[in-house]
């Protein structure tokens, strides 16, 4: 690891106001987060339960936490106001989010392997959340031990013995490693008008769902919404790295990705489509995911692709003509992991998952090359940026907004994502290869389960 010292743990909490110089609504520990010490304290500003800054203060021993945040939020809150600011931008969606209309019928995907105690965490927050008319499907990918089969038909199965709730949870097995396939069959499985999809190690805000489903209603145009994602704990060096530089959040100002309309500040779109959100928390119409092909099963976790399949998903459905949209009123709260390997295994799939997935747009939709080629010298040139030694003059600061990078980004992980980013094209053929061999090997017995009754099948 790096040579600079390591950063102190904080602790995770959420604060509420009543206005940007308001006096505090409530402070409590972030879910699934321990109680709030003196220390280094990592906080979300909320203004009336809606999401709207972060700020880092240290709590001297014997003082309320609360209000040393709260002083702290204040000012940042000041500080943001004026035109084309997040706060400006908050203000003027309010009126528009207290009017948004009942969000459509969603069916929520979450893909796990082995994980059954994190997957109760993040089903009890689902079941939790205020969305009107919702289904759960639980697919469970490659297993190798019964314990997501069993956490989810007795605890929370039709047939289970507390199933008096009015959402359904469906436990849906998928034999093919990948998370791309994964989500694949849960949307298969799904009977909504939108397919909504998080992960395993997050616990989703109450008001989650329907912040990220509602704007379906408002905009028939619109093929996918995604939303915010906080830290959790960042109680390890590696969890308050990952944060500092960027982690999953993706801001508060809400935005909208229009294909007709190409944003004048992302002079290569929709090819960054990792400013779009990220796959812990995101939403689909169904038709418009089904109409651009799912996800491509050759990306993903769990295939030698290691990475992409959201981003993948995100330019096939802009490609194919929907509007994206983020909103940060649709938040979860993700678990980093926790370890310097952990770090390095992402760091490196990053890279591998950022050129993968452009090999599989371009494998996919060969009409977007020119485009693509295009906006190449850019590209490489954000690439190296991306991928730089970041923040090389150490201090003592502690992640604050997204992407402050106030610590150094070691130059080994730098190395690392960039071997990502050259192996991805390779690491995509090979889970391309290994997936048409599944489809040949599995194609027989598909065949027979398809045949009629009392007859066989009959090559066409």
């Amino acid at each position: 690891m790096s040579s600079t010292p390591a950063p102190r743990p904080l602790s995770v909490a959420e604060l509420d106001l009543d206005a940007p110089d308001g006096h505090v609504l409530g402070f409590r520990p972030a879910p699934g987060a321990p109680a709030v010490v003196p220390g280094d304290v990592y906080a979300l500003v909320r203004l009336r339960g809606r999401p709207a800054a972060t700020v880092v203060g240290t709590v001297p021993d014997g003082e309320d936490p609360a209000e040393v945040l709260a002083a702290l939020a204040r000012r940042r809150l000041a500080e943001a106001e004026g035109p084309g600011t997040d706060a400006e931008r908050l203000a003027a969606a309010r009126p528009a989010a207290l009017e948004a209309p009942t969000p459509p019928r969603t069916s929520v995907v979450v893909a796990t392997r082995e994980r059954p105690e994190s997957l109760a965490r993040a089903l009890d927050s689902l079941l939790a959340q205020d969305h009107p008319d919702f289904e759960l499907i639980v697919v469970d990918n490659a297993p190798r031990t019964t314990g997501t089969h069993e956490l989810v038909t007795r605890k929370y199965a039709d047939d289970a013995d507390d199933a008096d709730r009015a959402v359904r949870v469906r436990y849906v097995r998928e034999d093919t490693p990948g998370l791309a396939t994964a989500h694949n069959t849960g949307l298969a499985a799904a009977e909504g008008a939108v397919v909504a999809f998080t992960d395993d190690d997050v616990i989703a805000d109450p008001h989650w769902l329907t912040a990220l489903t509602a704007p379906f209603a408002a905009d028939p145009g619109l093929g996918c919404v995604t939303g915010l994602i906080l830290p959790a704990r960042l109680g390890t060096p590696a969890q308050i790295l990952l944060e500092s530089h960027g982690g999953f959040a993706k801001g508060f100002a809400p935005r909208l990705y229009d294909p007709a309309r190409p944003p004048a500040d992302e002079p290569l779109f929709p090819f960054t489509a990792g400013s779009f959100g990220s796959g812990a928390n995101m939403a689909f119409r169904a038709d418009a995911l089904r109409r651009a092909g799912g996800f491509d099963p050759a990306t993903g976790t769990g295939t030698a692709a290691r990475g992409g399949d959201d981003l993948y998903a995100f330019v096939a459905v802009l490609a194919a003509g929907f509007r994206l949209r983020y909103t940060s009123e649709a938040l979860v709260w993700h678990h980093h992991r926790d370890t310097w390997q952990d770090l390095r295994n992402q760091a490196y799939g990053y890279g591998a998952g950022l050129t993968a997935y452009l090999t599989a747009t371009l494998v996919r939709s060969p009409r977007l090359l020119p485009a693509l080629l295009a906006r190449l010298p850019r590209g490489l040139a954000y690439a190296r940026t991306m991928t730089a030694q970041r923040g090389e003059t150490p201090d003592d600061g502690v992640p604050g907004e997204h992407g402050t990078q106030h610590h150094p980004w070691p130059a080994s992980l730098s190395r690392l994502e960039r071997r990502g980013m050259l192996y991805g094209p390779i690491g995509y053929a090979k889970a391309r290869a290994q997936t048409r061999t599944r489809a040949r090997a599995t194609a027989p017995a598909r065949a027979r389960s398809q045949a009629p009754r009392g007859g066989s099948a009959v090559a066409r």
